[in-house]
């Protein structure tokens, strides 16, 4: 992997997945995800903080030349969770699935499906609320992880890329970060370069499952997110869900 997206070839290497301290299940300073990103040679690091984009914000501040932050959310609909990338603005949580990947678009942003099979988190679409809604929602979505480095059990994340298949959408490999250890232990090799949101788009279309980089995060390692909320409970960063969660 290179960090030098510009060179012949023009090819990025993105994680489109990512949290940092400002999320309430990671403990990760937002300089340090960014130093992580570049010390694996990422191009391109979504930061994706739970139902916010300051973290982000600092995050992009902090890049050096060489790597791109994409301002994103990971965004707790009513129905489940919804990635938004390119984000001016936080979206709020709490709408329906399809309302909130509107909400992105109406931003100019990219709109995918994180972990959706992953019955193990209560967050993931499938899971909450049947594939029927997965189905009404593949012709708004621009892409599905098709492979997310926690989920534990590789059942799940083949069927978010069979659903990636049958449904002629891209299918990418993301770590979901929530420790500096985790950045870009899965990632997505993406053709030409990538600017902004229509760029993104283009380069996913194009994507191939041979595109995608898949390690799974350790047990050890996943074993850190109980951790993480205590310290950020007690630091008075505990998520209030929206209505119609569940959780």
């Amino acid at each position: 992997m290179t960090a030098q997206a510009g060179e012949a070839g023009e090819r990025c290497f993105v994680d489109l997945h990512c949290h940092t301290s400002f999320s309430f299940d990671s403990l990760s300073r937002p300089a340090d995800v960014v130093a992580a990103g570049v010390r694996r040679g990422l191009t391109h690091l979504a930061i994706t903080d739970h139902d916010r984009i300051d973290g982000a914000l600092l995050a992009r501040e902090a890049a050096p030349p060489g790597l791109s932050v994409i301002v994103g959310e990971e965004i707790r609909s009513a129905d489940g969770d919804v990635i938004g990338l390119f984000l001016t603005g936080a979206v709020p949580p709490g709408l329906s699935a399809l309302e909130t990947v509107d909400a992105i678009h109406a931003q100019g942003g990219v709109a995918g499906i994180p972990h959706p099979f992953d019955h193990l988190r209560r967050s993931g679409i499938e899971s909450r609320r049947g594939v029927q809604m997965m189905e009404v929602l593949a012709p708004a979505l621009d892409y599905v992880e098709a492979f997310n480095a926690r989920v534990p059990f590789g059942s799940a994340n083949e069927r978010a890329g069979e659903f990636a298949r049958d449904h002629g959408l891209p299918g990418v490999a993301v770590s979901d970060a929530h420790t500096v250890m985790e950045v870009g232990i899965a990632y997505t090799i993406l053709p030409g370069r990538v600017d902004d949101a229509d760029s993104l788009r283009s380069a996913l279309s194009a994507v191939a499952v041979t595109d995608l980089v898949r390690q799974r995060a350790s047990l050890v390692v996943r074993a850190f997110m109980p951790v993480a909320k205590a310290v950020q409970r007690l630091r008075g960063n505990r998520r209030v869900p929206p209505v119609g969660t569940g959780r």
